[in-house]
């Protein structure tokens, strides 16, 4: 069973009440959730959910990580053995596209790359400013179609390129094979109506405001970790740090992240329709009533 959509859609509690009914496992595929240091700022499943049912892959990684796709994948397997081997069905549940779309298709085997290399392209990126280091891409790598300002994707196309003397689009022809057979998984995208997830993006920004997301925020940013981290980019974070520092207001700094995130969304929406196609698509309140009969319930 695999649920995706876009963030404040109500794909954790869908999955929490179809886990509660089918006995099923609750399988993070969500690329910021994965993080310790972010509960309440990526609304994770909160303790009290994560004990109702069995939930994996939440918050096992350090916000020092870089973590990626291809070691998400390299935690699922195992955990996908596991659930099966108990005979309780899997739920991948969240909103990284990307992590679906390396299950059920494979992904390019780009090896590891050494933290030397990381460090110097990240500081060069701080000194010199994604144009310069867009530009020199472009010379090493003319095929490239990366945006000017994309500055984690520049980042790190040059670090593969340093590292291997290849470009990305070379290591994506030799693929590691999906985990899953797409033919055989119910798979699920939920679509609220605009205006609805628009209000509950708002709604959801300030109950995590009221949750504690601030003193959070605070204690990350104490850390005083490399802005170009994944987890220094989570959808609110460094609003709330330039609060934090003084530089806006709290109001402000809300009204930011919540235009982010409601940008952030339509991406989502667009990224689903041309790479996973073959995804049903349903609004969240009816979603539970066309599931459960796709599972045989």
């Amino acid at each position: 069973m695999l649920i995706a959509g876009p963030t404040a859609s109500g794909k954790s509690a869908l999955a929490l009440g179809l886990a509660g009914e089918i006995g099923g496992t609750i399988i993070n595929a969500d690329s910021m959730q994965v993080y310790r240091d972010l509960r309440v700022i990526t609304a994770r499943p909160t303790e009290e959910e994560e004990a109702s049912v069995p939930h994996r892959l939440y918050g096992h990684v350090d916000a020092t990580e870089n973590y990626s796709v291809g070691r998400w994948l390299a935690d699922v397997r195992p955990v996908l053995d596991e659930v099966r081997a108990a005979r309780r069905v899997p739920i991948l549940v969240g909103g990284t596209g990307l992590y679906f779309k390396a299950l059920t298709q494979g992904l390019s085997s780009v090896p590891p790359i050494a933290e030397d290399i990381r460090a110097n392209v990240r500081a060069r990126m701080e000194a010199e400013g994604p144009a310069v280091l867009h530009a020199e891409l472009s010379r090493r790598d003319p095929s490239t179609q990366l945006k000017p300002g994309d500055r984690t994707r520049i980042a790190r196309a040059l670090e593969v390129l340093e590292a291997t003397g290849r470009p990305l689009s070379q290591w994506h022809r030799d693929g590691l094979p999906p985990l899953l057979d797409p033919a055989r998984a119910v798979k699920v995208f939920l679509a609220p109506e605009r205006p609805e997830l628009r209000g509950r993006i708002d709604t959801r920004f300030d109950a995590m405001l009221s949750a504690g997301a601030l003193d959070e925020v605070r204690a990350l940013s104490r850390r005083k970790l490399d802005p170009l981290l994944p987890a220094m980019k989570a959808h609110g974070v460094p609003w709330l740090i330039r609060h934090l520092n003084g530089e806006i207001s709290l109001a402000e700094a809300a009204e930011a992240a919540k235009s982010d995130t409601r940008r952030y969304t339509k991406r989502q929406f667009t990224w689903v329709r041309h790479q996973l196609p073959d995804w049903t698509w349903m609004k969240p309140e009816d979603a539970r009533a066309q599931i459960l009969p796709a599972l045989g319930r």
